[in-house]
This record gives structure tokens, sequence and C-alpha cells, in this order.
């Protein structure tokens, strides 16, 4: 039995079993990721992949035990590798952040800065998804950790450690009347308008949707985005009123656009980090989740992946 089996039977399943998709992602042949798996088959004296001809179109039973084990081995094997780099290595290697575009954009550059400046020998990769497919990332390990508002506690695989919390504004055109009303802003309000905001997968949209419903109010979204930039553009363009983040509003870029601020109106949402829960984090992985959450210290990290409180 060979890791780099177990390579292509993992990654055979993630490409949903097609094995041309997963000889391209591994740079080798089909015909010799069909014989590994094969010959593993036959050691194991078991089929992990249940075929029509040529075709792979499913797993069987203990095949997908197979799959499960084979996926904790090679991520045991990169942990492995990591303890290695960490001491022959320690400031050198790679990390990765799997994050919206919204982190990306407006929470994260003052720590990606801060962190390249005192790594300037780490390759830091940022991948930018919806809150599912990062936490996919994470749970496959192709990111280090994901950085989201939503999905994370959905994955029993990982860890969640808040980070902070934040709310929303209404976003329009200078000039526009909801930027000059004469009493707080209210969500009847901001009803009266065409609404553009995030998509449901992003930004803490449940928040939104949640306080039209108790109110009892239909809000009219004509156009959903998953890129805050997006919405504001549309709402530049007079298709209606935004509410977006309150600290993606910037007023020397967004010299075209007012905000009033709608914290009062929504709950707000928390950020948080999801860490594999088997993950070995290298130190200056630490040094960033510190970076851009400070009360999230090394030993507090560690204790929330053991299970214990992250308080």
């Amino acid at each position: 039995m060979k890791l780099q089996q177990l390579r292509y039977l993992v990654e055979v399943a993630k490409q949903g079993l097609n094995v041309s998709e997963a000889a391209e992602k591994l740079h080798t042949s089909q015909p010799g990721i069909s014989k590994q798996i094969r010959l593993l088959e036959d050691e194991l004296g078991i089929q992990v992949f249940i075929r029509n001809g040529k075709r792979v179109v499913a797993v069987s039973e203990p095949g997908q035990q197979v799959l499960d084990i084979a996926g904790r081995i090679l991520r045991e094997a990169q942990n492995l590798k990591r303890v290695g780099d960490e001491f022959a290595r320690e400031e050198e290697g790679e990390l990765t952040i799997a994050t919206t575009h919204t982190q990306a954009r407006y929470a994260l550059p003052t720590a990606v800065q801060a962190f390249l400046k005192r790594y300037p020998k780490v390759s830091l990769r940022i991948k930018q998804g919806n809150p599912i497919q990062i936490c996919e990332m994470v749970v496959a390990g192709e990111a280090d950790f994901a950085v989201a508002t939503e999905s994370i506690d959905q994955f029993s695989e990982l860890t969640a450690l808040d980070c902070y919390q934040w709310n929303r504004s209404v976003v329009a055109p200078l000039g526009h009347p909801i930027l000059s009303l004469d009493h707080p802003l209210t969500l009847a309000d901001i009803a009266a308008w065409p609404i553009v905001t995030y998509d449901y997968a992003f930004a803490g949209r449940n928040n939104i949707n949640r306080a039209f419903e108790l109110s009892g109010i239909e809000p009219n979204i004509v156009l959903t985005a998953i890129d805050t930039d997006v919405i504001k553009t549309y709402v530049g363009l007079g298709l209606g009123v935004g509410i977006i983040a309150t600290m993606a509003f910037e007023p020397e870029r967004d010299t075209q656009l007012g905000f009033v601020h709608a914290e009062h109106l929504f709950l707000p949402s928390t950020t948080r980090i999801g860490i594999r829960r088997d993950a070995y984090l290298r130190g200056f992985a630490y040094h960033f989740i510190e970076l851009f959450a400070p009360h999230l210290t090394r030993q507090v990290v560690d204790r929330s992946m053991r299970g214990g409180d992250d308080e």
C-alpha cells in the first residue's frame, strides 16, 4: 500500500468519480491511476469503486470507509511534513486562507500586510468562494483555515473560533431621499425602495431576512451578489438602495455614494475562523490568526481544537 495509491483514490472521489479529471489534477495518466487503484483493491480484497465497463459509477459501501480512512492518512502525512518544516524551516513555507470576498477585501488586508512584513519567506495564498465552498476547501486540506460569517458551524470536522462582530449600513447614490430622513432609519424606509444586497449564502444574509420577516415587511430585493463591490456598483447605477457590511463602505473611494447606519435594525453577525480539528498548524499560521483576531492566541486556538472552551 502506497500513499500515492491513496491520493489517487481520494482524488477520483473528489472529482465526482471522473478518472480523467483526477489524472489531470494529479498530472498523471488515466491508465496509471486506474492500474494503481486496482492494485490497491486487490491488496485490500475489496472493490472500492463500482464500475460499469471502464467507467467508475459509484463508491461501494466498504469503499466509502476506505476513502474516509485514506483521507485521514493523507492529512496525517501532511501533518508529519509540517512538523518537520516547523523545525527545519521555521519561517518558510505556505499558508493558504480560504475566505469570502468581503473578508478578503475589507477585513483581512491589515493582517495580511503585517504578516508578510514579518514572514517575507512565507507564500501566502488567499482562495475565495462562498461560505460552503471555503469550508469544503479546509475539510479537503486545500486550505489551512477559513474566514467567514456563515456555514462554519455546519461542518463537524471544523472548529469555529469567533473573531469579531459586525453589522450593516444602507448605501444609496448621493442625493437619494433615504440619506436625508428626518427620523432614524426604519425597515419600512428601506423596503420602500428596490434593494440590492448579498446572495443568500453570504455575509449574514439570514439576519437581513429575519429582520424583515419579524417586522411583517416584504422587501423588494431586485438583485443579489456575492461581491460587495458589485453591490455598490449597481447601487451607483440607480438600481436600488444597498444593504452592505458597514466595514465595506469607504468614503474616500465610494465618493458617489452616501450611507446610513442600520445597526439598530439587524442582529449583529459574527465572523469566525474555521480550522480542521485534526490539523497541525505551523507557528506562522497561529501568528496570522492572532494578527487578525488578537484574542485568539495559540493557547486559545489549541484549546478549542482539542474541544475545550475557546473563551
